[in-house]
């Protein structure tokens, strides 16, 4: 959701007046590490090829995280506020602190208007598209077992949806009003949230035809729809009146989102779903929690909600460290001669083992670092990534509930742009990992939000107790096989992408 013009959410230029990526992502991470382990810190203030290297500095502030639990909640504190310091809003030529531009958001900015579904009334039961079939009921719970013995999902995600599946009067969201920042999202949960009755508040881009794809999901379900638009509109006004007045910008009306949200005098559930590329991303990342932020202060009782990517680092349990390098010692995906060969003639920089010992977590627990990051996806990405996990730790510590899950490895648009990804998807198969369809992971991650919406007896609930706060992080988490991959997931997506590009080949011959 981003402006073409120098307005809104930038970096902050340095002396050479250049507004670095790379100067803020290594004082971010510098920041947030200078607490816990200075040597770290100075690390990654002096690294000299960040853009190859940061996934070094990602594990670094994970392991300086599993050494105490009030590390991680140190670490994260300190790289926010960090965060918020290497932006600034600018306006009508003018820049301002973050923190600042929060304060004084324009008057009369932003309106709404509603729409309301006219579909069927009842709640339409969980169900599963998968693979060209839509599953349910005892069918899509085998699916789900499946996956747990495959090691797609974890036990934590299977347990969620089969209780999700045993309470289908949780489906029912009326009581409910649902902020989508991103609604539009791919794999985001809108179009599950449209059957199941919920208060919808959509917020993304000034953009017609979006908000007529919106509006049809919305019409065709039982949902209501909440929606900023630029000028007053009468409560009965068709789509054709306001279509073109819908939206707003994340990072040009920051402000004025949250103080139009706050408006709406209701609890809100909020979910970060924006997407953009490179450095965008980073920057939308940091308007959503700005966003969140804001509301979360007037409003204590406000939800959180994020689709976490497996494609990073994380502190898992020692069960599924062990698992993980036990698979490294049985992995011959070319078989053990072939596997050796390719091994020796990279230099060992192919196959390297993913999961390499276990860490003292300070609370009498062992935990051991799974690293999916792929370079290709880049560090603007990666540490956008990380603010949501930062700002879902420190906000459950403070007593909100929130509910951030580890999504799969999806083929939407992003991916298939991105050749190289695309090939290493299409051969992740090989090493045991299983890429989804976008309609797939919006149901499963649509019915994960009701289940940490609704269950006392989860990781979301802040009077659940949890030995460390990045247990927080890998509870639910379905990470398509990832992080029980026996090889470092970076060093076997070469050989993946060569035979996802093999196939591509031959299905267009």
């Amino acid at each position: 959701m981003a402006s073409t013009s120098l307005e809104g959410i930038q970096f902050v230029a340095g002396e050479d007046g250049e507004r670095s990526t790379t100067r803020a992502n290594k004082a971010i991470c510098s920041a947030a590490l200078a607490r816990v382990d200075p040597r770290a810190a100075q690390a990654a203030r002096e690294e000299a090829n960040w853009r190859k290297r940061y996934p070094r500095h990602l594990r670094a502030l994970t392991e300086a995280g599993i050494a105490r639990p009030e590390h991680a909640l140190a670490i994260a504190s300190s790289g926010l506020a960090a965060a918020w310091e290497q932006v600034e809003f600018i306006r009508d030529g003018a820049a301002h602190t973050l923190a600042e531009a929060m304060r004084r958001p324009r008057p009369d900015a932003l309106f709404h208007v509603e729409l309301c579904g006219q579909g069927p009334p009842a709640i339409e039961p969980w169900s599963l598209p998968y693979r060209g079939r839509r599953l349910q009921g005892e069918e899509l719970l085998a699916q789900v077992a499946r996956w747990e013995g495959a090691g797609i999902i974890e036990p934590s995600h299977a347990r969620a949806l089969r209780r999700v599946s045993a309470h289908p009067e949780w489906f029912d969201l009326s009581d409910r009003t649902l902020v989508l920042l991103g609604a539009g999202s791919e794999a985001g949960p809108l179009a599950a949230l449209t059957r199941w009755r919920a208060n919808i508040v959509a917020v993304d881009l000034p953009d017609r035809a979006r908000w007529e794809r919106i509006a049809e999901l919305v019409t065709r379900g039982n949902a209501r729809l909440i929606a900023p638009v630029r000028q007053p509109v009468a409560p009965d006004a068709p789509l054709t009146q306001w279509a073109e007045l819908a939206g707003a910008d994340l990072l040009t009306q920051t402000p004025e989102i949250a103080a139009w949200l706050r408006s709406l005098d209701t609890p809100l559930d909020i979910a970060a779903l924006a997407y953009l590329d490179g450095e965008r991303h980073l920057r939308v990342s940091l308007a959503m929690d700005a966003i969140i932020a804001t509301v979360s202060a007037a409003r204590p009782e406000t939800t959180l909600m994020y689709m976490a990517t497996p494609a990073d680092v994380f502190a898992v349990d020692e069960a599924l460290a062990r698992a993980t390098m036990r698979n490294a010692a049985d992995a011959r995906p070319f078989g053990p001669l072939a596997t050796g060969v390719l091994r020796g003639l990279s230099g060992g920089r192919l196959l390297q083992p993913h999961v390499r010992g276990l860490l003292d977590g300070g609370n009498g627990k062992r935990y051991g670092i799974v690293d999916g990051i792929f370079v290709e996806q880049g560090p603007n990405y990666a540490l956008a990534k990380r603010l949501q996990q930062w700002r879902a730790i420190t906000a459950r510590a403070a007593g909100q509930r929130v509910a951030i899950n580890v999504t799969p490895s999806t083929m939407t648009r992003s991916v298939i742009k991105n050749p190289a990804l695309k090939a290493g998807y299409d051969g992740a198969d090989l090493f045991g990992i299983e890429i989804f369809e976008p309609e797939t992971t919006s149901a499963l991650m649509a019915a994960l939000w009701v289940h940490d919406l609704r269950c006392d007896d989860c990781a979301a609930d802040p009077a659940y107790p949890l030995a460390h706060p990045l247990e927080l992080l890998t509870e639910g988490a379905n990470h398509g096989g990832l992080w029980r991959c026996g090889f470092l997931p970076r060093t076997a997506l070469p050989l993946a992408a060569l035979v996802g590009y093999a196939r591509g080949k031959l299905r267009r011959h």
